[in-house]
């Protein structure tokens, strides 16, 4: 039994001994190969730098060099970006433009048609007053009395014309004018020039700066009378009016 217990520390130290040795075998073995694996790895890694490695078909790239390629297609997007913003931003001010245009218009010219119903109101009025003779008016007090009444009716309706906007146009003594007179028919004048308004039938009207209707007029004829045969004789050189209706 003492045998025993003096000879199982002994096996147990070689036991020891033996697994040091072992251990001390295994690091130096992996002290002696460290070396290689982390110079292999170091040239894995500049290899792969080196013949552009590639990940799923498409060359990778350092950050910086992948910057730099973008930029002109990021140049390129942001100008279209802000040429469609400055498009927009213009076709945005021309709409509000014009519907602030069509208001005004509105606001201006909403009681055209209600205006040219008065104008014949107008017309008669003033015809009435042309058709009594001066001195009808002065013989009888009542017929003078009823002319006055008709001439303040007319002043009246004229006045209130003008504070809406609508102005009458008499143009006898000017010349024709295409945009706001009306030629009805050609009147032989030798002592008015050719093209000259010299009857006026009707009034025009402009309502806020727009013609409403065209005065209805006559106009001086061009040329004179051929005394041989008593024929007009054109002027070669005179304008043409327009008489159509």
């Amino acid at each position: 039994m003492n045998e025993k217990s003096r000879t199982t520390p002994a096996n147990d130290d070689s036991k020891d001994a033996a697994s040091a040795g072992e251990s001390a075998a295994t690091q130096a073995a992996q002290d002696a190969t460290a070396p290689a694996d982390a110079t292999a790895a170091e040239d894995a890694s500049k290899a792969a730098e080196d013949s552009g490695a590639t990940e799923g078909g498409e060359d990778i790239l350092p950050p910086d060099m992948a910057d730099e390629a973008d930029a002109p297609d990021l140049a390129q997007e942001i100008a279209d970006l802000k040429d469609q913003l400055l498009r927009s931003l213009a076709e945005a001010d021309n709409i509000r433009k014009r519907a602030q245009r069509e208001r005004e218009d509105a606001a201006k010219y909403a009681v055209s048609g209600f205006a040219k119903d008065l104008l014949g109101v107008a017309d008669n009025l003033q015809r009435a007053l042309e058709s009594l003779p001066d001195d009808l008016a002065e013989s009888d007090d009542r017929i003078k009395a009823m002319v006055d009444g008709v001439g303040m009716t007319e002043r009246e309706l004229l006045n209130v014309f003008e504070r809406h906007g609508l102005t009458k146009i008499s143009p006898l003594g000017e010349k024709f004018d295409h945009d706001y007179h009306q030629a009805l028919f050609e009147v032989p004048d030798s002592d008015a020039e050719a093209g000259t308004v010299v009857q006026l039938v009707a009034p025009g009207y402009l309502l806020n700066g727009r013609l409403l209707r065209p005065a209805m007029v006559g106009v001086a004829k061009a040329g004179g009378t051929d005394e041989k045969n008593g024929k007009d004789d054109p002027a070669p050189d005179a304008p043409k009016v327009d008489t159509s209706v």
